[in-house]
């Protein structure tokens, strides 16, 4: 213990391929079950005992994709409809341009209650409209902001709703 390896990673940085005081851990140590189960359990939709932050104030911090590939990321108003986690936003905003070119995101929503405890979930938008954008902010800027209508539209602004299709989901706590 205690030297470095070089793991020797075709087209990782070197600084990635250098291990230090680290030891290998026999496969025998997995429980295979255990973890095909959980590998299973996190990648199906929503789990129940989450679905109680979508009626809370609870923001999602929302990761799209730069054309470049760097992460952009933003706090959203989120709401789930069942299938899908909805987010709404204006058309031609960065996160709108994100994701009509790569529709793959990631979510996080912390409960406001108690921080150690999220939801983490990995998808597509699999849906970009405008039909019902204008009722549905209103909806969201009444859970958040307990006022009827939205309050910050801009004249000419287009609301456009988004569907996430849930892949795979982490939870703590």
């Amino acid at each position: 213990m205690g030297t470095s390896e070089n793991l020797n990673l075709p087209g990782k940085p070197r600084a990635l391929q250098t291990q230090r005081n680290c030891r290998v851990v026999s496969p025998a140590f997995y429980n295979f079950p255990a973890v095909q189960f959980l590998e299973e359990f996190m990648s199906q939709a929503i789990p129940e005992k989450y679905k109680d932050l979508f009626q809370k104030r609870a923001f999602a911090s929302l990761a799209t994709l730069m054309p470049d590939g760097r992460p952009q990321v933003t706090p959203v108003w989120c709401d789930f409809d069942g299938d899908h986690v909805i987010f709404n936003s204006a058309r031609g905003r960065q996160k709108d341009k994100n994701v009509r070119r790569d529709p793959r995101v990631s979510l996080a929503i912390i409960d406001p209650e108690n921080p150690y405890r999220y939801l983490e979930i990995r998808g597509r938008v699999v849906e970009i409209t405008e039909e019902g954008a204008g009722e549905h902010i209103h909806k969201m800027a009444k859970k958040y902001l307990g006022v009827d209508k939205y309050p910050y539209g801009q004249p000419g602004e287009v609301r456009v709703l988004y569907k996430i299709k849930p892949e795979h989901t982490t939870v703590m706590g």
